[in-house]
């Protein structure tokens, strides 16, 4: 009697075939995982995983960096909630990160709009790039210029009739000056970044949706958008981490060569640290500043894992 292929399958109690069975290249492939991955890890681990430690466990005591310590545990994150300046720099911080991003993400679709299908679009495309290659102190420097109360934006708006033009490098003003300049400077970087996600698109998806009469939105709505989600995720969380980490611009646009900090008003958490770590007329704070840091830290963190659940979507074949 012949015994049919599916008797011939081995169940599910049935055992495991030999360690011996496998196949050259996994058995390979298993053996050189650790030898490949652990000088990386060791490497992230004493560049990244022990400082961040190292200042945890700083943010617990108060110290001005060269005497002893003091311990007092939970109390500097309790001092450093009730600081109106922490606590104006952490929604400066916020500002920065969800309307300067919400800025730069709506600029960088509609250049991508306008660039997937314009002529000349990489001589364009690198134009719009620049102002990523410039260091943020060039704009700190040339805004000092432009905008001072007789620099040439003040006189052009004179010629024009407006004979009180704004006091653009005021404490009110100076904040709104700097989120602009970020969404300027970054709105190159990640449209060049999502056209290059854009050109992996086939053209035949949009011939096919321009041939059923879907207008330049509809395109991008139902053609870019979801080919490229991946990829505008990858800037999103880029966008969460490089908008914590700003620094010199504030310090630029807001000092000035006495070593002047910038007003309170314009103070993002990295500004607060700094200013808190290295005060021109006072003790150090490496307590309060660590403090700062790893609330910075575990913000991010947490604002990163959300968006990326947020943001989770299967992948789509083309």
């Amino acid at each position: 009697m012949t015994e049919s292929p599916r008797a011939a399958r081995p169940g599910r109690g049935s055992p495991r075939p030999p360690r011996g069975s496998q196949a050259p290249m996994e058995r390979q492939r298993r053996r050189m995982f650790w030898p490949f991955a652990a000088p990386a890890l060791i490497t992230y681990t004493v560049i990244f995983l022990v400082p961040i430690g190292y200042a945890a466990w700083t943010s617990l005591y108060k110290w001005d960096g060269m005497g002893p310590k003091q311990w007092r545990g939970l109390k500097n994150y309790q001092v450093l909630f009730e600081d109106s300046f922490f606590r104006s720099s952490l929604t400066n911080t916020l500002e920065i990160l969800f309307i300067g991003g919400a800025c730069t993400f709506v600029i960088s679709f509609a250049l991508t709009l306008v660039l997937r299908e314009m002529w000349g679009k990489l001589f364009a495309r690198s134009v719009i790039f620049f102002p990523c290659l410039v260091n943020a102190m060039v704009f700190g420097v040339l805004a000092g210029f432009l905008f001072s109360p007789d620099g040439p934006v003040n006189r052009i708006l004179h010629g024009l009739g407006f004979s009180t033009p704004p006091k653009w490098l005021s404490t009110d003003n100076l904040f709104p000056m700097i989120v602009g300049t970020l969404v300027w400077t970054a709105t190159g970087y990640y449209t060049a970044i999502i056209m290059a996600a854009v050109d992996q698109i086939p053209p035949y998806l949009y011939e096919a949706a321009e041939l059923d009469g879907a207008n330049a939105f509809q395109r991008f709505r139902h053609i870019t958008l979801p080919l490229a989600w991946d990829v505008i995720s990858v800037c999103a969380v880029l966008w969460t981490v490089s908008s914590v980490k700003i620094f010199e611009l504030i310090l630029v646009f807001g000092g000035d060569n006495s070593g002047q900090a910038p007003p309170a008003q314009s103070w993002n958490t990295a500004m607060y640290v700094y200013e808190e770590a290295f005060p021109p007329q006072s003790t150090p704070a490496l307590g309060m500043a660590t403090a700062a840091s790893i609330v910075s830290l575990v913000m991010v963190a947490l604002i990163t894992v959300v968006l990326r659940r947020l943001m989770r979507r299967d992948a789509i074949q083309f």
